[in-house]
């Protein structure tokens, strides 16, 4: 009996450590910031080929009322927290903490990137059978 509930523990964990980190979106955001982001898109400069040599297809894609093009990419980090790791707590209600990166840029009428906007925001996430 003893000898079960000590794998049962250890596979509990296991699975805890496993699941503790996840990223999710567009991963050559992972290492942007408002300052690189600046340096490689340039307002009034770069082309629509060029930031999709840079970041790829965008996530999503809106227009303006006056018709300019909206792209956005995302990504998002994040890693389990402490009371995650506490065997059967965590399936009841853990969470999960990290940061949300948003690329939103609007291009004028010729496919040129005409604003750049990079934004970085914490984010947590409820986990578990009682936070859903």
């Amino acid at each position: 009996m003893l000898k079960s509930y000590v794998k049962f523990i250890i596979l509990v964990v296991g699975m805890g450590l496993l699941a503790s980190c996840a990223s999710t979106g567009n991963e050559a955001l992972r290492s942007e910031n408002t300052q690189t982001i600046a340096k490689k898109v340039i307002e009034g400069k770069t082309t629509e080929s060029e930031v999709k040599s840079m970041f790829g297809e965008p996530t999503s894609t809106s227009f303006t009322g006056n018709g300019l093009e909206i792209w956005k990419y995302d990504f998002e980090k994040v890693s389990a927290d402490a009371v995650s790791y506490i065997p059967i707590v965590s399936s009841f209600g853990g969470t999960a903490s990290g940061t949300k990166k948003e690329l939103t840029l609007l291009f004028d009428d010729h496919m040129i990137v005409k604003k750049a906007k990079m934004t970085e925001a914490a984010v947590k996430h409820k986990t578990g059978l009682f936070n859903h």
